[in-house]
């Protein structure tokens, strides 16, 4: 199978050296990549700005913000078997960039910030018969909206974690999928990429997904 795999932060930027982004490393991402690569499967990897060094053997398109994200994402769908959402994608981005450095003045600076593009929410309706896998970190209220997120984005299965996973070796999280949430996990993230794989994995077989 073909699997496609966003991993990183994505950074939306404010002027020529300034930027919004989060303490994803991306290393959740890249080690889901090297899990499907070693059982054999043919990987493309989306990877945001992260000083990690991606696997060999894989395609990887390099992208900055979320809208470069969105686009590489939309190139690779259709070819692919598997899609497995990890990037932390910034949600927002300021509305106008500006051109050089933005100088420092003598009262506060307010920022207008616009909407992202949803880009699992836009693979969502495009479907079809491919696995499509999802992460959402929550805090408060975090089992009602990892089911939200599930349904709402057409999710076969979403790892519900926490802000203790950025940047972390290893992950605590539960998978949550449309027969229900499973136990309290906690392993490295390179287990995680194995367990992953092994989900999409079985989830193709039992619907029959092109191979």
């Amino acid at each position: 199978m073909r699997f496609l795999i966003t991993a990183g932060p994505t950074r939306e930027m404010i002027d020529a050296v300034r930027y919004l982004s989060n303490l994803s490393s991306g290393r959740t991402g890249i080690d889901v990549a090297a899990a499907a690569r070693d059982a054999g499967h043919t990987v493309a990897l989306v990877l945001g700005p992260t000083p990690l060094s991606p696997p060999d053997g894989i395609d990887v398109l390099r992208v900055v913000s979320a809208r470069d994200m969105r686009d590489a994402v939309m190139a690779e769908l259709e070819a692919a078997d598997v899609l497995i959402m990890s990037a932390a994608v910034a949600d927002y981005r300021p509305q106008s960039v500006h051109p050089g450095k933005l100088k420092k003045g003598e009262g506060n600076l307010t920022l207008e910030l616009v909407r992202n593009p949803d880009i699992l929410l836009e693979a969502g309706d495009r479907k079809g018969d491919r696995i499509h896998l999802g992460f959402a970190l929550e805090v408060q209220d975090a089992e009602l909206h990892a089911r939200r997120k599930l349904e709402r984005k057409r999710l076969d299965a979403l790892v519900l974690n926490g802000p203790e996973n950025l940047a972390a070796d290893r992950s605590a999280f539960r998978i949550l999928t449309p027969e229900g949430l499973g136990p309290p996990e906690e392993m490295p993230k390179a287990e995680l990429g194995r367990r992953l794989v092994a989900l999409a994995e079985e989830l193709a077989a039992n619907r029959g997904t092109r191979s």
